[in-house]
């Protein structure tokens, strides 16, 4: 299946996503924060990244900005995971270059259905 790059300093919410992914194949990198994420990404080119947003240093908005606007790494969909909830922070999200976006707590099924939608291009 996909090499997915999780970006969140909750190391509670990198078991519960690290879990979920791998229990349907998927292979799994971790990075905890926005700083490390984009440099984890740059080498080794994932196929998705799952991104917080609240993380010290470099936050999950500044970071997706970051890979969605360098070449070497606009091509690798980010899908912003949060417990951001408000419109105006989906719409940044969006305008940093994610692909999509969801809430925490967050439920599999609709995880996995969105990573699928997002590798499928």
């Amino acid at each position: 299946m996909a090499r997915v790059l999780i970006v969140d300093d909750s190391p509670t919410e990198m078991y519960k996503l690290t879990g979920m992914l791998e229990k349907h194949g998927h292979q799994v990198l971790k990075a905890e924060n926005g700083a490390d994420g984009v440099a984890l990404a740059r080498q080794e080119q994932p196929d998705a990244v799952l991104m917080d947003i609240v993380m010290p240093g470099v936050n999950g908005f500044q970071a997706t900005r970051q890979l969605s606007k360098t070449p070497e790494t606009a091509h690798i969909p980010v899908i912003i995971v949060t417990t951001k909830d408000q419109e105006t922070d989906k719409v940044w999200g969006q305008r940093q270059g994610a692909r999509d976006y969801l809430t925490k707590p967050v439920d599999e099924d609709t995880l996995i259905k969105k990573l699928n939608a997002v590798l499928k291009g």
